[in-house]
């Protein structure tokens, strides 16, 4: 049963930031704790797949979708939903900041690559799959450059945590049929639709 059909919790995502921003304020800059801290809580969040809405868990034919849920209003993370229809997949790109990704529905691949540096091409490395309640990092520090796809027969959900405004921070795709590097904007795909959770903003 998921939470198209059985009523939502939302406080469960309530305390997910609740936690999140006391990581955020309490650890800083330290990456290595703060992803060490932040992996559980977000275990937690994806066990329990109770408190997603309809309204961010929709797929479309065209491509995936990610919607933004919440945005620290200081910008120091951001939390998505990303929904997958089966075969979809990701450009090559990196993130250049901090991140977790966390399958809460479905099945995700992630191919791994290793940037080479000088607008070249990065490296293929290897590829890994990410079953439902799977959970994966990057980061410049640790790998930050991957593609990701839905590796199953039905609709995938990741829920992703970024150490920015992933929405609007500036990233790169890598062309691999010509090896060009790109300057891209993700955004969000959420439209008028507002965040699942608002946050105040900073004083």
């Amino acid at each position: 049963m998921t939470s198209a059909t059985k009523p939502l919790n939302p406080k469960r995502f309530e305390d997910f930031i609740r936690h999140m921003t006391a990581l955020v304020e309490s650890l800083g800059d330290d990456e290595p704790a703060l992803l060490d801290a932040a992996e559980p809580l977000l275990g937690d969040l994806i066990r329990s797949d109770d408190w997603l809405p309809e309204r961010f868990a929709r797929p479309s034919e065209q491509s995936y979708r990610q919607y933004l849920l919440y945005c620290d209003p200081m910008q120091r993370f951001s939390v998505l939903s990303f929904v997958w229809q089966p075969g979809q997949m990701t450009p090559v790109h990196d993130h250049t900041v901090w991140g977790l990704v966390g399958v809460m529905r479905g099945e995700e691949r992630c191919e791994e690559y290793v940037a080479t540096g000088g607008g070249r091409l990065p490296r293929k490395s290897g590829e890994h799959a990410l079953p439902c309640g799977a959970i994966d990092r990057v980061s410049p520090r640790i790998g930050d450059v991957h593609r990701v796809s839905n590796a199953g027969r039905g609709t995938a959900i990741s829920i992703h945590v970024y150490g920015a405004d992933i929405g609007t921070t500036t990233r790169h795709v890598f062309d691999e049929s010509t090896g060009a590097v790109k300057d891209f904007v993700s955004g969000y795909n959420n439209g008028e639709q507002a965040p699942l959770l608002v946050a105040t903003k900073a004083r």
